[in-house]
């Protein structure tokens, strides 16, 4: 029987291997090959593309961009959610559910939506500046939208419910019991919550942290309507290159990058994990 349902996925399984690998495989592989002009490459395979990206910096400094933004959101998101999932995930209501079906319900909410509603919230004319205006806080509309301030809040509010989600269902699998041995002898709730919850959550806090993280590396409407053309990360760079210049070689070449950069920061990550763990730094 069990067979049987296995071969049912059999299906899904190449059907999703088509689109997802087949078709990065073929926009990778034109990356070897040199752009003609008018989106056409040609039959020779050639290095071109990847000599360009080594001797121009200006897709490094895009790529070093990408990964600047996307460290400081997790960092960010951590900082906020935790304190939430901690919370909803140790209340004894009925408002607990009330307010993790909030939170699922705001995840699902297209990127697109999002950004749409934070650029009328903080633009020039949203209400945000309105206010601060009528209270003669500032003398002239805060710009925060159209910079890197704003890339950041856009993706902090994508992420931000996946994390609280996945921190949610860690910290609820820890024993309240724990938590009250530690205050019968004496420590106070911020040593419990310090020693004891965070502690043994850091491995879901590490795991939320990584996939924040690969979600933050691959956006592109945040950095693209936010950062009001100015912040050009590499997914930026790339839909420009495909859009503006039709050169499908050279968006192959980094896209290439982008995986290959995003492989190695998880190995690198899954590697210190490890490091940490052997040498009893991190609890498990």
């Amino acid at each position: 029987m069990r067979a049987r349902w296995e071969a049912l996925l059999v299906p899904s399984f190449l059907f999703c291997m088509v689109l997802l690998v087949g078709t990065q495989f073929l926009f990778i592989r034109a990356g070897f090959f040199e752009d003609l002009g008018l989106g056409l490459i040609g039959n020779q395979l050639k290095l071109v593309n990847y000599i360009e990206l080594v001797e121009d910096p200006f897709y490094w400094e895009s790529l070093f961009l990408n990964i600047y933004l996307s460290a400081i959101v997790v960092v960010a998101t951590l900082i906020f959610a935790y304190p939430v999932a901690y919370v909803i995930a140790r209340m004894r209501s009925r408002w607990a559910m009330i307010l993790l079906a909030a939170i699922v319900v705001s995840s699902f909410v297209t990127i697109v939506i999002k950004a749409l509603g934070l650029i009328i919230i903080f633009g020039s004319d949203g209400p945000i500046n309105s206010v601060l205006l009528g209270l003669g806080i500032v003398e002239r509309p805060v710009k925060i939208v159209g910079n890197v301030f704003g890339v950041v809040v856009g993706l902090m509010h994508y992420v931000l419910g996946f994390m609280v989600l996945m921190l949610f269902s860690v910290i609820q699998a820890i024993p309240r019991s724990l938590e009250e041995a530690a205050q019968i002898h004496g420590a106070s709730r911020w040593r419990v919550f310090a020693r004891v919850v965070i502690p043994l959550s850091l491995p879901g806090v590490v795991s939320g942290a990584l996939i924040m993280f690969n979600l933050c590396m691959g956006a592109f409407v945040s950095a693209a309507l936010l950062g009001g053309g100015k912040v050009l990360t590499l997914p930026v760079v790339i839909e420009r290159t495909i859009v503006l210049e039709t050169r499908y070689g050279m968006a192959g070449t980094l896209s290439a990058v982008l995986l290959v950069s995003v492989l190695l920061i998880n190995l690198l990550s899954v590697y210190l994990i490890r490091r940490m763990r052997s040498a009893r730094l991190v609890v498990t």
